[in-house]
């Protein structure tokens, strides 16, 4: 079966390829998905003025990413944690955190835009970067402190 993907799907392809899937997991898992619309005529007719409208909307999107990273980019946050005879934190300084610090100094940021490859552990400075589009991220510095 063939089918134009709408969205990126991760280990399969980038929207608007149209690719050759199994019957199945196209029936039962992508097009119930809203991830792909059968390969048609109509269909590619349909899905070619959908991406204009999202070209647009995508470069509209960018700018105003864009314009966020250049204040974001400079921005120091201060997590404070208890610690243990070492350096060591008792928890871990995680995606949320570093989130919510940003949320309190006024940046409309969601956890999940946070880039942070696994939890910090111990006392320090770290980049952490922080994905505003698809293609423009800012590094923040976290200083994480003794409480």
């Amino acid at each position: 079966m063939q089918v134009i993907l709408t969205t990126d799907v991760p280990h399969l392809g980038h929207m608007g390829d149209i690719i050759e899937v199994k019957d199945g997991f196209g029936r039962n898992y992508l097009i119930p998905q809203s991830l792909a619309l059968q390969a048609t005529k109509e269909n590619q007719r349909q899905f070619d003025h959908l991406r204009r409208q999202v070209a647009v909307k995508s470069a509209q999107l960018r700018q105003k990413a864009l314009g966020a990273r250049e204040t974001l980019e400079g921005v120091n946050i201060t997590v404070a944690r208890r610690t243990g005879g070492t350096d060591r934190l008792y928890g871990s300084v995680t995606r949320r955190d570093v989130a919510d610090a940003l949320i309190q100094q006024g940046y409309d940021i969601d956890r999940r835009q946070v880039e942070l490859e696994e939890p910090i552990k111990e006392l320090g400075i770290y980049q952490v970067p922080v994905k505003l589009h698809s293609d423009v991220s800012a590094n923040v510095r976290v200083w994480v402190i003794r409480m």
